[in-house]
């Protein structure tokens, strides 16, 4: 079983900031230690004007491909799953993220943003997720708030877990949540 606090799970309602806080708490660990080895993915929205059209999945070297989209029409996609008006492409997906969930010797940190509806189409990702919580690695991950008062079960799951640190966001505590987290990460990873 991990130890106590090594695990940051970032909730919020959606475009609260949840993804902006985790890239740039990563972003400032890699910083202040260029060597340090963190691992994972983010999720983006894809826009066309002010409107929404999907999510993209984006991994920490820079390599992208589609989560979901409302603009998609080909012959497959009309199998896909639906979220809402997104059909989610659960092999793209798979394809970016699952690699990067891969518990590796060196690993010093895991960020997985997110571990969403979409993301739990994919049935090997919460297992990949569940492997990483084994491994006693610290996490960094962000989480949806629950729909109905009611969490998924895989978030239920993942909220509940002893090592588990929630952090809700609200657009006035942004800021101090990210140095808080950041802070807390420094500590550890300097520790570990």
């Amino acid at each position: 079983m991990a130890a106590a606090g090594k695990y940051f799970l970032v909730t919020g309602s959606p475009g609260v900031g949840k993804t902006t806080l985790i890239i740039r708490v990563q972003e400032a660990l890699k910083q202040l230690n260029p060597s340090l080895k963190i691992q994972g993915f983010y999720t983006r929205e894809i826009r066309e004007g002010a409107e929404r059209v999907g999510f993209e999945v984006v991994t920490l070297d820079g390599r992208r491909g589609p989560l979901a989209s409302t603009k998609i029409t080909s012959r497959e996609s009309h199998r896909w799953p639906n979220v809402g008006r997104y059909k989610v492409d659960v092999t793209s997906f798979e394809s970016l993220a699952l690699p990067e969930l891969e518990v590796k010797e060196d690993t010093d940190l895991f960020v997985i943003d997110e571990v969403g509806k979409m993301e739990l189409f994919s049935s090997s990702f919460f297992p990949a997720v569940l492997r990483v919580l084994e491994s006693n690695i610290p996490l960094l991950a962000s989480v949806p708030v629950p729909k109905f008062g009611r969490d998924i079960p895989g978030v239920a799951r993942l909220k509940n877990h002893p090592g588990a640190t929630i952090y809700t966001l609200n657009t006035s505590n942004r800021d101090a949540m990210k140095e808080q987290i950041y802070s807390n990460l420094v500590g550890l990873l300097q520790n570990g």
